[in-house]
């Protein structure tokens, strides 16, 4: 080659398309970046998307939480509770019982004069069910009383299940057993014409011991025994419509009854005293004729040694056994005072006592059984 020559220039190397090489690469690196740029906002875009999403979820979450709780369920990890509802009113209870023939069905339609809600003969298995029954009637069914009897066999054991159930979940139950003797319980099947549902084969006094042995469990734990072998109908209502017409159930409830011994003690009676120690009134040919509530007939009664200080101490006595029974839940107690016939020492005594009970806030009946047998 000549000085004079001149090279030529070297032409570009091209690509089959005929593209320039070096200006392809550097595009190429501008679309890599380009992407990774677009790669980066796109990843940018959707951590703050998540972001959003997770705080729509959390405000919905707590929004329908909120909602929840104010309008309906709370799920408090074991049961489903109405926010704002009160908790069921367990309703009160009060089993009948006792020996057939003693005025069980009397006793239980009184008590549904009174208003309580009665089941009659429901086994002792479904008392619990009963009485949840009634805690959901939204007070509907505040007062319950059922009543049972001996018919099926695995009665005892159904009942103390059942009792020992109703403790757990704080029911407030009272037993109240029907209690009559057995003449009268004879004299009663044998005027209906019917036989006792224990005789079986044998005769209505086999029936009746049997039942009574059956019975005298739940008879030592009931908390109210009437004993009905001396009531009529009439008597027997007047008795429960004394224990239960109350709005306000007082915390104990005393019966006190005269009697005369030689008609035999009260088989209801939780305590007895004897008046006979005091000169009886009925020798006193003036006395004679009256009863423990004439005026001199008490006079009499009380001045004699010893009366007034028995009232005293023994109206001592019962405020010491009052307030054990409150403790112990029992809610009824009969105290029979007894002297030979029943009319005078007996009679002047037990209103005395009854009124000293009045006066320490014991709501009290009197009851002269055999006043006026004679």
């Amino acid at each position: 080659m000549t000085e004079n020559e001149q090279e030529e220039p070297v032409a570009p190397r091209t690509t089959d398309a005929g593209t320039d090489v070096s200006h392809t690469a550097e595009t190429e690196a501008s679309h890599k970046e380009a992407r990774e740029n677009r790669l980066q906002r796109t990843a940018a875009a959707d951590t703050a998307g998540e972001a959003d999403g997770a705080e729509q979820k959390d405000g919905a979450e707590q929004k329908a939480g909120a909602e929840q709780k104010d309008g309906a369920e709370v799920d408090t990890g074991t049961t489903i509770e109405k926010a704002g509802v009160p908790e069921a009113a367990i309703p009160e209870l009060v089993i009948i019982s006792g020996m057939s023939g003693a005025g069980r069905s009397t006793a239980a339609k009184c008590l549904e004069d009174l208003g309580w809600f009665v089941v009659d003969n429901l086994p002792p298995a479904l008392i619990p069910t009963m009485v949840e029954l009634g805690a959901r009637s939204q007070g509907n069914v505040a007062r319950i009383a059922v009543v049972v009897d001996v018919r099926g066999r695995r009665f005892f054991d159904n009942l103390r299940e059942s009792l020992a159930d109703l403790e757990t979940k704080h029911v407030t139950r009272r037993i109240v057993f029907l209690e009559s003797s057995d003449d009268a319980l004879v004299r009663r099947f044998e005027g209906v014409r019917r036989p006792h549902p224990l005789q079986g084969d044998g005769r209505i006094v086999d029936g009746i011991a049997a039942e009574r042995e059956l019975l005298r469990e739940l008879r030592g734990d009931a908390d109210l025994v009437i004993d009905t072998s001396s009531l009529n109908v009439h008597e027997l209502r007047a008795k429960m419509d004394a224990q239960f017409a109350g709005e306000e159930e007082p915390e104990l409830r005393a019966t006190v009854m005269s009697f005369g011994f030689k008609y035999g003690l009260p088989v209801d009676a939780d305590l007895v005293v004897d008046m006979r120690f005091l000169p009886n009134p009925h020798w006193v040919p003036e006395l004679r004729q009256y009863t423990g509530l004439n005026e001199e007939v008490a006079a009499y009664v009380f001045n004699q040694p010893g009366a007034k200080e028995f009232l005293d101490r023994y109206a001592e006595l019962l405020r010491l056994i009052q307030t054990g029974y409150r403790r112990e839940g029992k809610r009824y107690v009969t105290i029979a005072v007894g002297c030979t016939g029943g009319k005078h020492r007996s009679v002047a005594m037990s209103e005395k006592l009854a009124a000293r009970l009045v006066s320490e806030g014991v709501e009290t009946v009197v009851v002269h059984r055999d006043m006026g047998r004679e």
